[in-house]
This record gives C-alpha cells, sequence and structure tokens, in this order.
C-alpha cells in the first residue's frame, strides 16, 4: 500500500474554533506523513492554540477573493487549463453553476484553478475537512489533477448543504469520515455507495490534560461569597443557544448563588445586552477567545459545564462539540440538550443532563438540580471522564486515519511512521 502525500484542504488555518482540525494534522504529521496545508482563508483569529505551534507543514494560502488577486487566478487558469482534467472539472463545475448561481460558487471554481495549477508534483492525495465550500474546491482541484480525493465531514457542512451537492461529491470522492453517528446514518442514508461514509469521532489527545482529576470544592450555591462556577466554551452565535442559556439563569432563585463564565469569539455585544436585560449582568464573566490552555484552566476551575446547542432555521448545529470532551475529560458534570450527537456523549442522568433544545425552564430546572447538588456533579463527573477515556481517544481514530492514508505496521520501516501518544507537554 502506497503511503499518500496530502493536501489537506481547510477554511482558515489556524482557526480557534478548529483545535479539532489542528489536533488532526498533528498526529498526520506525526504519523510521518507528507503534507502540506492548502487554506481557503488567511486567519482572522488574534490568538493561536499551543498546538499550531507544532505543526511545521507548509501552509499555501488560495486567493480569497478573486478581484483580490486577478493575475494569480488568470495565471492559475492558463496553467490548468492544460491539465487532463480540466474540461471534466469545467463541465461539472457548470452543472454546478447553473444549480447554485452564487458569487460563492465561482470563488470556489477560482481557487481550485489556482491550487491545481500550484500544487506541488509529489501531493498524491487532496483530503478536505468540510464537505460543502472546501470539498468542493478540493473535488475541482483533484479532478483537473486526476488525483483521488476524501472528505473529513462536520455538522454545519453536512446540514445546510443541498442534498445534490453531497451526492454528487460522496459519488467522486473514494472515502468519507464523520464525526457522529448521527451523521453517519444521514449520509449513508444519502449515498449511492453507503459504505463510503464511516464513523471516526475526533476524539481527545489525552496528554494536553492533567492525568488526575482537580479535588473541587463542594460548593452549593447558599454562600454568596463562594458562587458556583458555570463555564461555557463556544462562539457567540445562533447555534450555540446562548440567548436560551440566560434566559435560564435569570430564571434560578434568586437565593441560588452562581457565577457563569463564557469563552468563545463572536460579537457578545447583544448577549452583554440581554443579561443587562435579564438582571443578571453582574454574575456573568465575558472573556473572550481563549487558547485551549486557558479553556483547560478554566475547566479545572470551575464547577458545571453548559452548552445550550440548538438547531438553526438553515439547518445549521453542533456534531458532538469538543468542548463537552475537554470538560468531562476535567470532571466537569455538563448540562445540555438533546440534539445532533450530544446523546452520544452525554447520557442523561449518568454523566450529564440532557433538556430539549430552546427550553429556557428545563434548562434552568436542570442547572437548579445540579448547583443545589455537589456530590452529583462530582459523581458525573467522574464518570464522564471515564466515558471519555474510555470512548474518545484521539489516536484510536488517528491509527484508522493513518492507515487509510497508506500507514501500516507490517515491517520496522513503516512502525516509525505510526501513531505514537506523545508525553504530556
Amino acid at each position: 500500500m502506497t503511503r499518500d502525500s496530502l493536501a489537506i484542504v481547510v477554511k482558515g488555518y489556524p482557526r480557534l474554533s478548529e483545535t479539532f482540525i489542528a489536533q488532526e494534522i498533528l498526529g498526520i504529521q506525526q504519523a510521518g506523513i507528507p503534507y502540506r496545508i492548502v487554506s481557503l482563508r488567511h486567519p482572522t483569529d488574534k490568538k493561536r492554540h499551543p498546538i499550531n505551534e507544532r505543526i511545521t507543514g507548509d501552509v499555501d494560502y488560495l486567493p480569497e477573493y478573486v478581484y483580490q488577486e486577478p493575475l494569480r487566478v488568470l495565471r492559475g487558469w492558463f496553467k490548468a487549463r492544460k491539465l487532463p482534467g480540466y474540461r471534466r472539472a469545467l463541465n461539472i463545475w457548470w452543472q454546478d453553476y447553473r444549480r447554485d448561481r452564487t458569487s460563492n460558487r465561482a470563488r470556489r471554481f477560482a481557487q481550485a484553478l489556482v491550487m491545481a495549477a500550484e500544487l506541488p508534483d509529489d501531493i498524491t492525495r487532496v483530503y478536505a475537512h468540510f464537505l460543502h465550500t472546501p470539498a468542493s474546491v478540493a473535488r475541482y482541484c483533484a479532478i483537473m489533477r486526476n488525483l483521488p480525493w476524501s472528505c473529513s465531514a462536520h455538522a454545519k457542512d453536512i446540514y445546510t448543504s443541498e442534498d445534490w451537492d453531497m451526492l454528487e461529491k460522496l459519488r467522486d470522492m473514494d472515502w468519507l469520515v464523520t464525526c457522529t453517528k448521527a451523521n453517519v446514518d444521514y449520509l449513508r442514508a444519502l449515498a449511492e455507495e453507503p459504505a463510503k461514509v464511516n464513523l471516526l469521532y475526533h476524539g481527545l489527545d489525552f496528554s494536553r490534560f492533567p492525568e488526575e482529576l482537580p479535588k473541587r470544592v463542594l460548593r452549593d450555591g447558599s454562600d454568596a461569597s463562594d458562587p458556583v462556577t458555570i463555564l461555557s466554551v463556544g462562539r457567540l452565535v445562533g447555534k450555540k443557544g446562548y440567548d436560551d442559556l440566560l434566559r435560564a439563569l435569570a430564571k434560578l432563585p434568586e437565593t441560588l448563588h452562581w457565577r457563569f463564565v463564557h469563552i468563545g469569539g463572536g460579537n457578545g455585544d447583544e448577549y452583554k445586552k440581554l443579561s443587562e436585560n435579564l438582571g443578571i449582568a453582574d454574575r456573568c464573566d465575558w472573556q473572550g477567545a481563549r487558547d485551549q490552555k486557558e479553556v483547560i484552566a478554566a475547566c479545572q476551575s470551575s464547577d458545571l459545564f453548559v452548552l445550550a446547542s440548538r438547531i438553526e432555521q438553515d439547518g445549521d448545529r453542533d456534531g458532538l462539540p469538543n468542548v463537552l470532551m475537554e470538560a468531562q475529560l476535567c470532571g466537569l458534570a455538563a448540562v445540555s440538550t438533546a440534539i445532533s450527537a450530544i446523546p452520544e456523549l452525554i447520557v442523561d442522568g449518568v454523566n450529564g443532563k440532557l433538556v430539549a433544545q430552546r427550553d429556557p425552564d428545563a434548562l434552568a430546572h436542570a442547572l437548579e438540580k445540579m448547583i443545589v447538588d455537589p456530590a452529583l456533579r462530582s459523581d458525573m463527573g467522574r464518570k464522564g471522564n471515564e466515558i471519555v477515556r474510555r470512548d474518545f481517544s484521539f489516536y484510536r481514530g488517528m491509527k484508522e486515519l493513518a492507515q487509510r492514508f497508506g500507514v501500516t505496521n507490517q515491517n520496522k520501516e513503516e512502525k516509525s511512521g505510526t501513531i505514537q501518544q506523545p508525553a504530556a507537554e
């Protein structure tokens, strides 16, 4: 089996909200698989995760918009039109454009032209993260270059894409991995060859977390000088349900003492204003974007984790948020919603509480129960840690992915390229 040399297509690199992609790229690097990153956008985050400093592969940034680099796009077209698969890629793109007459669809083809023209000759496979825009660019480029391609699908990219678009991509690619059982069922029902769709949990690199659970004070919300700390980590976007969460917090009894800490990027003005209107602004701490070490430290020092995920009208939703796994690995009991793949991790009454989405009353009731019962939180946190360590190891999934890229353990030479769990940093 020949080891692939990968072009990994991502929306943007690096991104604070996509730790799971950085973790996978580092795993690919540790496996000895040659790769380069192809990013559709330049980074916008002001901070970087420590893991990004360990990723040493080359990064190619494609033109974000044609008008920004017209000569580069023109040079790309001049070279790409001579490639063996150019005519087929152009025909496929035109069929796609007739059904999706958007500037984004045109931009995808322009980016694919540049990628196909500039990609080094030693690349043997194109691998995209996300089934929408990155997969389109990967598909057009792979066809031009007569290369096999594959994809890792997640959440928004699946549930906001048109069925015809995903069906035709699944037809063209070799295989697809996705991070939840719910996604697998959805895509297999759509695919002409269901066996192409496979489950691959992101999992966590346990070496980045303390081996022992922190010794938490058993706060019960009765002491105003020592409130229960409720942590949530996520971008301030609709699908995270932070307006539902704030309304739930406002419904808690006035005699219950708590402090809400939020970590994550996005525009928080509307949520800060809502907290003021609800009369809870003095209990809310909006910390903004933080790197992974800071997130882990916050999980270690908090008492309870909450994520009020919901499904938006356009279908956008969470899959299985890494932050839930991270909180559980730190021994935090979790309150969340029973949507998408969250029940694949959180078992109601075992390692957390699940409520219906968009239901502040039910969310408030679950939060109150957890706040006043520190022994219950502690027990659920321990069980959550056990579940994550048993079922959500990054290295188990990474070994399977490495095999798909041609890494095996059949001889001594190849053993040097297997995935090994590193020592703690």
